[in-house]
């Protein structure tokens, strides 16, 4: 079996509605996850399956800017997003169940952000 796995660039503008398009075509959500590029940025990865097709979205944001929430579109992602901006410090904004960066039990606010 192989199994097929898109990577597509995103601006946070086109975020919500991109996610909304694959949750449409029966595609679920799988993982979203940051990474730390540099001191000023942060690559956030929205994973959606299905039936072993892989597609990824790729959102680049600086620490200081705020990233659209898809829980309007996949309420489950409000674990994962309360995650990023716990570990990263990165502003996720209408988040549909925000735990206002409390979500982990952390001796360090944002471990991931450089600042």
């Amino acid at each position: 079996m192989k199994q097929s796995q898109k990577i597509i660039s995103v601006k946070k503008e086109e975020l919500v509605s991109s996610a909304k398009g694959l949750l449409d075509k029966g595609y679920r959500l799988v993982q979203i996850s940051g990474t730390r590029l540099d001191k000023d940025s942060l690559e956030i990865n929205y994973s959606f399956d299905k039936k072993f097709d892989f597609v990824n979205f790729r959102l680049t944001a600086s620490f200081k800017e705020e990233v659209p929430s898809i829980t309007s579109v996949c309420f489950a992602a409000f674990l994962y997003e309360n995650e990023v901006h716990e570990l990263f410090g990165i502003k996720i904004k209408g988040i549909a169940v925000d735990f206002q960066g409390h979500l982990y039990k952390l001796s360090k606010a944002h471990p991931f952000n450089p600042k």
